[in-house]
C-alpha cells in the first residue's frame, strides 16, 4: 500500500508542477496580446508572435501533463489492486525512463539557449531578436519546471527501489 501512497503522492505533485506551465503560457498570452495593443517601435511589435508561438507551446505542454498526470492517480489505484508487484516493477521501470529522457532534456534546452544567444548577439532584424529572447525566456521555463519535476522523479524512483526491495519484489 506504501508504494500506491507513494506514486499518487507523486502524480499530484506532477500535477501541482504543470500548473505552472500552464501559468507561464497565459502569461506568455498577455504579454504578447499586450505587445499586439500597445507596441508601437518595429521591436515590440516583433514580439507578437514569439510570444503568442511560446504561449501556445507551454500551454499544450501544460495542459498535456496536466491531463496525463491526473489520469494516472485513478490508474495508480487500478493497476496496484490488479497485481502489486507488476504495478511496482513497471513503476520503477517508468520511473527510470523518464530520468534518462530528462538527461536529454538537460542537454537540449541549454544547446538552443546558446543558439538563442547568438542570435540576439549577431542578428540585427528585430524579428530575430524577438524570437531569440522568447526562446530563451520559455526555454528557461521549461528548464525551471523540468529541474524541478527531475529532482521529483529521482526522490521517487530511489523511494521506490527501497520500498521494492523491503517488500521482496
Amino acid at each position: 500500500m506504501e508504494i500506491l501512497k507513494i506514486a499518487q503522492e507523486w502524480a499530484r505533485s506532477e500535477v501541482f508542477s504543470t500548473r505552472f506551465f500552464i501559468i507561464f503560457a497565459i502569461l506568455f498570452l498577455a504579454g504578447s496580446a499586450g505587445f499586439w495593443q500597445l507596441g508601437k517601435t518595429e521591436l515590440a511589435k516583433a514580439y507578437i508572435i514569439p510570444l503568442l508561438v511560446a504561449g501556445v507551446l507551454l500551454m499544450t505542454i501544460g495542459l498535456g501533463l496536466f491531463f496525463t498526470n491526473k489520469a494516472r492517480i485513478t490508474q495508480f489505484e487500478k493497476a496496484y489492486n490488479q497485481d502489486t508487484t507488476t504495478f511496482a516493477v513497471s513503476e520503477v521501470e517508468r520511473a527510470e525512463s523518464t530520468l534518462k529522457e530528462y538527461i536529454t532534456v538537460f542537454k537540449v534546452v541549454p544547446m538552443i539557449i546558446i543558439v538563442a544567444a547568438l542570435i540576439i548577439i549577431f542578428v540585427n532584424a528585430p524579428t530575430w531578436r524577438a524570437i531569440g529572447v522568447t526562446t530563451i525566456a520559455m526555454m528557461m521555463v521549461i528548464l525551471l519546471v523540468d529541474g524541478l519535476a527531475h529532482a521529483r522523479i529521482e526522490a521517487y524512483h530511489k523511494q521506490l527501489i527501497i520500498l521494492v526491495k523491503q517488500n521482496g519484489n
